[in-house]
């Protein structure tokens, strides 16, 4: 019973079944761990949908770049474009 539960529901080995529960040593599932300098991904749907950058501008910037774009929209009274956006309240 116990290895169809590690081959079948869990999907690994003994070894790596104990590694995770005593070391939390996360099997590997296949899915890639996002880049470190990754944006975040609120910060991407804001530079898309106040500011109206594609994807693949946004794709090239640095954090630091993308929060200094959404920052000047907000300094520079980007938000009272009359689309029903109010001012950020403080």
């Amino acid at each position: 019973m116990w290895a169809h539960i590690l081959r079948d529901q869990l999907e690994v080995d003994e070894a790596t079944f104990w590694a995770c529960a005593r070391d939390g040593v996360v099997p590997d599932r296949g899915v890639p761990a996002p880049p470190s300098e990754a944006l975040p991904a609120d910060l991407v749907h804001l530079l898309i949908s106040k500011l109206g950058l594609d994807e693949t501008e946004i794709a090239e910037m640095s954090k630091e770049e993308a929060v200094g774009r959404l920052q000047r929209y907000w300094i520079e009274g980007g938000w009272s474009g009359g689309s029903g956006n109010t001012a950020p309240s403080e």
